[in-house]
């Protein structure tokens, strides 16, 4: 009845849309629907780097939750659709910053959860270098100079939901206390969870000799040797117990790149780079307490490298100032700062082949994207595995990233 009603009632002289006019609506629904989703709902992402081998591996294709944590509103709401911070083709901005929203997340399913794979915002992409924009600024200016990089690159600034956008593993919440000694993660004083996948250097010591064949089925490559004669392999840690049995194998245990209290040259510092007061490198690191939303800490010249960025720059204090060991907000002396976000401890799972919080720091919760969700379209295209086969990885498509982890 209806439907009849319907044609009864349509007027019979409205003139028919052309059909250019109905495929414009049809392409403006199409965009219109597809931001929607990926705004609320998920978004499609691309593993570029080797930063979580073996867990996920370059040009896996996935998906990306914005429902795990909730959906964050765009500080940039003026922007071109379904493009990220630079549009195809022509370069430039593919953003407005004339209208400017502050953070703010819808309700979602949960929060970020200790081992959770989360896409965010690369905490240091604020200023950018555009001939390398995924790269860290600051760590240009710490090897080359600000007045080199100023006078031979172009620099711009982002907002925070324009800022690239990383992928790693959650490996600590806002409270955690963190430590890694001779490249094993502590969080509150125990062992971190070690995944199958995960990968870092290993020294083995012993006086057998790994077979070409068990290499290739293990993925375990050959780096060389350390200064007393032990091999040294980069492997994954499920790989690492199978080295454990083979016969005349006396030891297997990480690599530490740097000896404990040895922060190296400058292009190794970790953060945060204060080698007088914080003698750190990646595989001898912390201890230390991530923020928390709430929680006070005592500011003093021996720690306030660890808050700098989060009081001056996050939490958004731009008169924050420090004057012969005094600290300043809006000229008004302080001597504590309660955190107004939550904050979080990212580490790749491709230990000495990631740049991670160890390089520059904790990541805000107003950073945070999704949670990866599954895989959808994986290929290999020599990713700098030397077993790596070109072609479809057939195993890894349509899976969800907790069983690929596994």
């Amino acid at each position: 009845m209806k439907l009849a009603f319907w044609k009864k009632n349509r007027d019979p002289n409205k003139p028919k849309k052309p059909v250019w006019r109905e495929w414009l609506d049809a392409g403006l629904f199409a965009i219109i629907a597809a931001t929607i989703i990926r705004m609320f709902f998920f978004e499609a992402y691309t593993i570029p780097t080797g930063s979580m081998e073996g867990t996920l591996k370059v040009n896996d294709y996935l998906f990306v939750s914005k429902m795990a944590y909730g959906a964050r509103l765009p500080n940039t709401p003026l922007s071109i659709p379904l493009v990220h911070n630079t549009m195809p083709i022509f370069g430039g901005k593919s953003y407005s910053e004339s209208v400017h929203w502050k953070y703010h997340r819808l309700p979602g399913f949960g929060k970020v959860k200790r081992n959770d794979i989360v896409v965010f915002n690369f905490p240091n992409n604020d200023t950018v270098v555009l001939e390398d924009p995924a790269q860290d600024y600051y760590q240009y200016v710490r090897v080359l100079g600000r007045d080199q990089v100023w006078n031979s690159r172009t620099i711009i600034t982002r907002p925070v939901d324009k800022k690239e956008n990383y992928i790693k593993r959650c490996v600590g919440i806002p409270g955690d206390k963190i430590e890694i000694k001779e490249g094993i993660l502590y969080v509150n004083d125990k062992p971190g969870e070690f995944h199958p996948h995960q990968k870092m250097d290993y020294m083995v010591t012993g006086t057998a000799q790994l077979s070409a064949d068990f290499m290739e089925e293990n993925y375990i490559v050959f780096k060389g040797y350390t200064p007393n004669h032990e091999a040294v392999y980069d492997m994954e840690y499920a790989a690492s117990e199978k080295v454990k049995q083979v016969n005349g194998v006396t030891s297997v245990k990480p690599y530490s790149m740097l000896a404990a209290g040895n922060p190296g040259p400058v292009d190794m510092w970790t953060f945060p780079f204060d080698t007088a007061n914080f003698k750190w490198n990646q595989d001898n690191y912390g201890s230390f307490i991530i923020p928390a939303k709430g929680t006070t800490v005592q500011l003093t010249p021996a720690n306030i490298a660890l808050y700098r960025r989060i009081i001056r720059v996050y939490e958004e204090n731009p008169t924050f100032e420090e004057k012969d060991n005094q600290f300043f907000i809006a000229s008004k002396p302080i001597t504590s700062y309660t955190f107004k976000m939550d904050y979080y401890w990212m580490m790749g799972d491709n230990r000495h082949g990631s740049a991670d919080s160890r390089f520059w720091g904790f990541v805000p919760e107003d950073h945070i994207v999704g949670k990866a969700s599954f895989v959808w379209l994986s290929y290999g295209n020599g990713d700098g595995n030397v077993y790596n086969k070109k072609g479809m990885r057939w195993g890894r498509m349509f899976r969800p990233v907790s069983v690929l982890e596994k």
